[in-house]
């Protein structure tokens, strides 16, 4: 049953958003961070910043965000909060762009094991941004 039980757990794991992901600009495709996925204690999926990857900005700071973000370090910020279990996806939750200091709507998909699609919108899904991140650990 053990052995059962571990299988299981490594399949569910291979499936899951959980680890720590490269983030990769849609717009410019380049590498810009790793972000640790973690599951809360409520249940609910949130993702901190773990390494900055752009050169001449690991120590940037959060200087368009408002509230208790305003002026702090990227770097070992949380920017994606409140992620829940809907199907096949991660939904109801939120991200931040640290960049511009907005937040949006968030969902993320799995695409095969390595694979993270994260999209950002505004109002519906279909206003908004898609991003592929890849699985480091």
């Amino acid at each position: 049953m053990v052995c059962v039980t571990l299988i299981l757990g490594v399949l569910a794991y291979g499936q899951s958003p959980v680890g720590t992901w490269k983030t990769i600009d849609d717009k410019t495709g380049k590498e810009k961070s790793y972000v640790r996925i973690y599951e809360t204690k409520s249940g609910k999926l949130q993702g901190e910043v773990t390494k900055i990857l752009t050169p001449g900005r690991e120590n940037a700071k959060c200087e368009e965000c408002d509230g208790d973000r305003k002026n702090k370090p990227i770097k070992g910020m949380v920017i994606l909060w409140a992620l829940e279990k809907d199907g096949d996806e991660w939904s109801g939750g939120h991200i931040l762009d640290p960049n511009s200091g907005k937040q949006y709507k968030c969902t993320v998909k799995m695409n095969g094991k390595n694979q993270l699609e994260v999209r950002g919108y505004l109002g519906i899904s279909l206003l908004g941004r898609t991003q592929t991140w890849e699985r480091v650990e």
